[in-house]
């Protein structure tokens, strides 16, 4: 049995986005591919098992806070391990370093 979770909407990251715009380079999940969401603003890599009908399905093998980059075992209702269902609508690239628009680059 896998846990519900609601995925928040990935925005500019939207994998789905970026392939629409680039058909030629989509290739479906497949069984153990790691793949990104977003949780409350917090990375989840998922190890896919299954992919059906525009969902993979799969374990947590990460929970990333992306502003220290500080692993942990669980956040909110998810610990590293749970199975968990994950549409491509939420599908999210991960954030990089420089994506933070509240980082102050300044050497003040």
């Amino acid at each position: 049995m896998h846990k519900h979770v609601e995925w928040d909407a990935p925005g500019r990251d939207s994998v789905a986005d970026h392939f629409a715009n680039h058909p030629e380079r989509y290739v479906e999940p497949g069984a153990g591919d790691v793949l990104s969401a977003r949780l409350k603003g917090m990375v989840v890599r998922i190890k896919v098992a299954a992919y059906v009908d525009g969902t993979s399905i799969g374990d947590v093998v990460a929970l990333i806070d992306p502003a220290s980059g500080e692993r942990m075992k669980s956040f909110d209702k998810l610990v590293l391990g749970d199975t968990v269902r994950l549409p491509d609508t939420a599908r999210a690239f991960e954030p990089q370093p420089s994506d933070d628009p509240d980082q102050d680059d300044s050497d003040d």
